[in-house]
């Protein structure tokens, strides 16, 4: 009990096959292998130089803008 074998992952397969599609699940696998890749050169890029990579961050962020305080009535006249 709790093992699971070649058959149970070939029944596990077909039904979520039947249930979506063969075009979802593979536009599916194709997001996660994209998902995957854009980790992989994260990891890469941020191995090469640390300290550049979050100075950069820091200078392409925008500053935000002050929101007026919702106790802070504005008068529109």
């Amino acid at each position: 009990m709790g093992e699971f074998s070649l058959s149970h992952i070939l029944v596990v397969a077909v039904v979520v096959i039947l249930l979506f599609g063969r075009g979802k699940v593979g536009a599916l696998m194709g997001e996660v292998g994209k998902g995957i890749s854009a980790f992989k050169n994260g990891v890469r890029e941020g191995a090469e130089d640390p300290a550049s990579s979050v100075a950069q961050t820091v200078a392409d962020a925008e500053p935000q803008k002050a929101l007026p305080h919702p106790a802070v009535e504005t008068s529109k006249a």
